[in-house]
Order: structure tokens, then C-alpha cells, then sequence
């Protein structure tokens, strides 16, 4: 992985933790709004990880791909998990 892996684990770990919070508002039968606002806040915080994660996947795998073929298919791969984040 060329992202930043102290980053990018100190991010997950946040995620975890908030989710962590959500799943114990849902015990406590908290207020159903407040549980979604935590809900979008880590949605943001894995799409912010996602985007470092791609963000460094472009920089790093996809330039050093040697040949021609190399970097279709690293675009492609790309591509994919583009379509798969903007569904």
C-alpha cells in the first residue's frame, strides 16, 4: 500500500471507535437522529480514508506502472472502485 499506513490506521482506528459509540447509542435506544449524524460523520471519515488510499494508489502505483498495459489496468482498477464509491 503507497498511502500513508500511520495515517490511514489512525483513521480506521477513529471509525472503529465511533462505531463503537453508535453501536452502544443503539443499545441505550438513543434519540434515532443523533445516531444518524454519527453515522455520516464516520461515512465521512472512511470516505476520507478511502480517498487517501486512492489518492496515494494513483500517485504511486499507477505512475510507476511500466508499461502501457501496466497503467490501462491500473486505470481500470481505478475506474472500478470509482463506480463503486459514487453509486
Amino acid at each position: 500500500m503507497m498511502a500513508d499506513r500511520g495515517k490511514v490506521s489512525r483513521l480506521l482506528k477513529t471509525a472503529r471507535g465511533q462505531l463503537d459509540g453508535i453501536l452502544k447509542m443503539v443499545e441505550e435506544d438513543r434519540y434515532c437522529i443523533d445516531i444518524s449524524q454519527q453515522l455520516m460523520a464516520t461515512e465521512a471519515l472512511l470516505n476520507r480514508v478511502n480517498r487517501e488510499v486512492l489518492s496515494a494508489h494513483l500517485r504511486g502505483c499507477v505512475q510507476q506502472a511500466v508499461s502501457a498495459e501496466d497503467r490501462e489496468e491500473k486505470v481500470e482498477e481505478l475506474v472500478a472502485a470509482l463506480d463503486k464509491i459514487l453509486k
